[in-house]
């Protein structure tokens, strides 16, 4: 039987503590409908016989501590909840335990936000790694040597595993559940959990706000600049003369503080704004397309698609009123 560690961090949120509990114990209720064993011993794993979660809404009793689990398969780190330094701060005893079980063989799996705890192992140094796409810039600050694909539902690299934001770490669950029993199974389980098991991108559902917790004056008005004048042709020439600097030390500034280069930032702003107007609006695609600066509409549409993942299309006939 593959043994399957649930790690109850300090802070972690609750939910995603108890929906992989609930999966797997779920699905060794298939693999007995289908006359097979169980497959799974889940456990929920702590530094105490007692977690409280929430600021003391919610008590976890705890299967096994730390020191009790000498061989585990698969280790789970649910998302944690409020500050993140403060919360890595609080868990940072559990470190060496999730190290040397990765050491020993066993696979490693963030849910969301639980990536920020895998990243402070050391262990994704330049590996891919995935987490909600609202904490991206602060992800990719505190962990600069990792690679972040924040537009990714599930990556997963040398027994590493990660998901993106909030619900989509049932993806992820859902597909280490293929991994470990077979196809047929996963999909009973995307029909019993009403999972979309075609998911692999969280692009969607990204509201980009831009990258403004930086400390460049410069670059804070030309991000305002963009953002207030979006629905205009703006070439970078004329964003460096409207803020007084040379074109080159604009552009490295920009991407040094925002982590895109000045043009790709109109291009979120532009999309962006084309969101919000399908959503809210009745406008057909063409008129939003004019409306965000766009003549072109083969530039608008792979433009759309690159940022979002889908079509301006797909987009809107999702989330339109």
């Amino acid at each position: 039987m593959l043994h399957i560690s649930i790690l109850i961090p300090e802070t972690a949120v609750m939910a995603s503590v108890a929906d992989p509990r609930y999966m797997f114990t779920a699905i060794n209720g298939f693999m007995e409908q289908t006359g097979k064993p169980p497959l799974f011993i889940v456990q929920l794993i702590g530094t105490k016989r007692a977690m409280t979660l929430s600021d003391g809404l919610f008590t976890i009793h705890t299967d096994a501590l730390l020191q009790e689990i000498t061989h585990t398969d698969l280790v789970i780190l649910p998302a944690l909840s409020g500050d993140m330094q403060t919360a890595l701060e609080l868990n940072k005893e559990l470190l060496p335990w999730i190290i040397d079980k990765y050491e020993k063989g066993a696979e490693l799996a963030s849910l969301c936000i639980g990536a920020f705890l895998l990243a402070a192992t050391g262990l994704l140094k330049g590996k891919k790694c995935s987490t909600h796409w609202l904490f991206a810039t602060e992800f990719r600050n505190k962990f600069p040597e990792v690679i972040l694909v924040d537009d990714k539902i599930i990556t997963e690299e040398n027994r590493l595993y990660s998901s993106g934001g909030a619900n989509s770490y049932w993806n992820l669950l859902l597909y280490l559940v293929e991994k470990y029993t077979s196809r047929e199974i996963a999909i009973m389980a995307s029909k019993y959990f009403v999972i979309e098991t075609m998911r692999n991108n969280q692009s969607p559902f990204v509201i980009f706000t831009g990258q403004k917790s930086h400390k460049d004056e410069t670059v804070i008005q030309a991000q305002n600049y963009i953002e207030k004048n979006y629905a205009q042709r703006i070439t970078v020439d004329q964003l460096a003369t409207i803020m007084a600097t040379g074109k080159r030390t604009l552009e490295r500034r920009f991407k040094d503080a925002t982590g895109n280069t000045i043009t790709e930032y109109m291009q979120r702003v532009k999309v962006e704004a084309a969101k919000k107007s399908f959503e809210i609006t009745r406008d057909n695609i063409t008129e939003v397309m004019y409306a965000v600066g766009y003549t072109d509409p083969k530039a608008f549409r792979t433009t759309f698609k690159k940022i979002t993942g889908v079509s301006p299309v797909v987009y809107k006939n999702k989330y339109s009123r």
